[in-house]
């Protein structure tokens, strides 16, 4: 089977996306499919034998420090060039917006996937009143696909509510090889605690933008001496954050990757996850079995990776002050280790297959290569135009 995956992020960017796809891939291959990814031109054409198709990329007004691909009929010449028996589209909003229009204009069967809150983004970037508009059009993209993925049931219900069509839960998946609690690392954790490797090391990691809500972690550094912050990753709010931490016991890293990343997760003691509007955040996972205790806001997509009391502790995030009072309660080194050893247990027989092959028998039954084929309820796509023909 020929599968051509379009979207809107891929190598060498990394992030949740970009993860989740790279171990997509592999199995694929390994089962002797072919695979070729449509992506935003970031200059590598190439990961692990699969092609990469280059569209141009530019940074937008309200995201410099990222490369996007606007609409192109490029995307129509690609798709007839390489002649896909199915079409994943991941995420789409610009250049995905292509990816839609002409697999549904060539008659290709097509998946999409939805990995990103974008109408709750809105509120983040002073833009509120746009929020009903951007609910519109990414409904309108993904009712063109004969089925859409999104990665927890809290975020399918609400696509439901928002009256997307066909909508299932692709399951979690992560790397137990690579994240791992025997991780540890004695210079690593030196470096992240900035020298204070005796206090409470708390753990950021991820992009850094305002939705993020990064901000709130100040208010424990500001409560208590015993703790220090490492955020790892970077992104357009990096500056504003550097100014709000400083003064603080915070290290920020930039990106990490690979073994590095795995040994920061596992040389630290709590990861802290502010952030109310995530799908579902591959960090919670790569934390929890790097043997970390996680503090997050009590939401449908947390809920489903984290119980409270056990592998980490939710906190409320309409009360004042609880995400505060929430971490500082792992002062208490008992409640810590209990929590640490909950959450790897949890994570620990988890691995990458069991989504990948979830995503090709998926890819097989939109394409009718099972037998049967997805109730096709979707709206038409004549009304979906591509600015650059």
């Amino acid at each position: 089977m020929k599968i051509a995956i379009i979207t809107e992020t891929f190598v060498p960017s990394t992030d949740g996306v970009v993860t989740r796809l790279k171990a997509c891939i592999r199995y694929i291959k390994k089962q002797g499919h072919d695979v070729r990814v449509i992506a935003p031109d970031l200059g590598v054409y190439e990961f692990e034998g699969v092609t990469i198709e280059g569209v141009p990329a530019r940074t937008l007004p309200l995201y410099r420090s990222k490369k996007f691909s606007l609409p192109t009929r490029k995307v129509k010449k690609m798709l007839e060039a390489y002649n896909p028996d199915v079409v994943h589209v991941v995420n789409p909003a610009l250049v995905g917006m292509s990816g839609v229009y002409y697999a549904k204009k060539l008659g290709y069967p097509m998946l999409a996937s939805f990995h990103t809150q974008v109408p709750k983004y809105a509120d983040y970037y002073n833009l509120p009143m746009f929020k009903g508009l951007l609910w519109w059009y990414f409904r309108k993209l993904h009712n063109q696909a004969e089925l859409n993925l999104c990665t927890s049931e809290a975020v399918r219900e609400e696509l439901v509510e928002q009256h997307f069509h066909n909508v299932r839960v692709w399951k979690r998946g992560v790397d137990t090889e690579l994240f791992d609690p025997s991780k540890y690392d004695k210079a690593i954790r030196e470096k992240l605690s900035n020298g204070q490797a005796d206090k409470k090391l708390l753990l950021y990691v991820g992009r850094l933008a305002p939705e993020k809500e990064i901000e709130k972690i100040k208010s424990v550094l500001d409560a208590s001496d015993e703790f220090v912050l490492a955020i790892v990753g970077d992104g357009p709010h990096r500056q504003t954050l550097e100014k709000h931490f400083a003064g603080t016991n915070t290290v920020f890293t930039g990106f990490m990757h690979g073994e590095e990343l795995a040994k920061a997760y596992a040389s630290s003691d709590v990861f802290v996850f502010p952030s109310t509007t995530e799908t579902l955040g591959l960090v919670i996972t790569e934390a929890m079995a790097s043997g970390l205790p996680l503090v997050a806001a009590r939401s449908g997509p947390t809920c489903e990776q984290i119980e409270d009391g056990r592998t980490g502790l939710l906190y409320d995030k309409d009360k004042q002050g609880d995400f505060k009072d929430t971490v500082l309660r792992f002062a208490d080194e008992t409640l810590r280790k209990r929590l640490a050893r909950a959450a790897r247990s949890d994570i620990a027989e988890m691995g990458w297959d069991a989504q990948s092959k979830q995503i090709l028998d998926y890819y097989k039954e939109i394409a009718g290569e099972n037998g049967t084929t997805v109730k096709d309820d979707h709206m038409d796509a004549s009304d979906l135009r591509t600015e650059n023909e």
